[in-house]
């Protein structure tokens, strides 16, 4: 992983040195941990246009969620069920945020995520069908931080995922919305951690 400038590599370890330590993830779903992904969110504009993508952890918006937050994701399985585990430190204290898992991998762009992994897929995308958009349909890891900006959610299904359809969590700017026709939307997209889900 190379930065654009010793600057830029020097400031963005200075941030993290700043931060705690996060806080330890629960056991969701009851099953054995199968995957874990973790990392310090890196602005992607800190990478040469040229390269291939290379941090897992991207923050998009870093007056929301600064440079050096840390994230870590743990998938637990049981024999048919999944959990997923979402822990922070180093966002804003006292908010909420909104967090989904999403079909792809991080990108440059905070679209390239794609949409979120549904179990049952809504026929009609954007999916804002309560029917579809929904907390038992999808996995919702919405966060509300404490002071410190330290916050950890989980969220269990009666469901596997579909191999490789299922790559990474989103952080979006607000809690998610269950009205028809805004169902699963949470504001922009402000940071993305690619995960290997199983």
């Amino acid at each position: 992983m190379k930065f654009r400038s010793k600057a830029s590599a020097s400031a963005v370890l200075a941030a993290t040195a700043l931060l705690a330590m996060p806080p330890t993830v629960a056991s969701a779903g009851g099953g054995s941990p199968v995957g874990r992904a973790e990392g310090r969110f890196l602005p992607s504009s800190y990478f040469p246009p040229d390269a291939v993508f290379p941090p897992d952890a991207v923050t998009y918006d870093w007056t929301k969620v600064p440079v050096g937050t840390h994230v870590t994701v743990v998938e637990r399985t049981g024999a048919r069920t999944t959990g997923v585990e979402l822990a922070v430190s180093g966002l804003l204290p006292n908010r909420v945020y909104g967090a989904h898992a999403h079909t792809k991998p991080c990108g440059r762009a905070p679209e390239d995520a794609g949409p979120h992994y549904q179990h049952i897929k809504d026929p009609h995308q954007p999916s804002t069908d309560p029917a579809y958009a929904n907390a038992a349909n999808e996995v919702w890891l919405d966060l509300t931080t404490d002071a410190r900006g330290r916050a950890v959610a989980e969220s269990t299904h009666d469901w596997r995922f579909r191999r490789g359809e299922a790559r990474s969590v989103v952080i979006h700017d607000h809690g998610t919305m269950t009205d028809p026709g805004d169902a699963g939307t949470a504001g922009a997209r402000l940071a993305c951690l690619t995960v290997p889900f199983v």
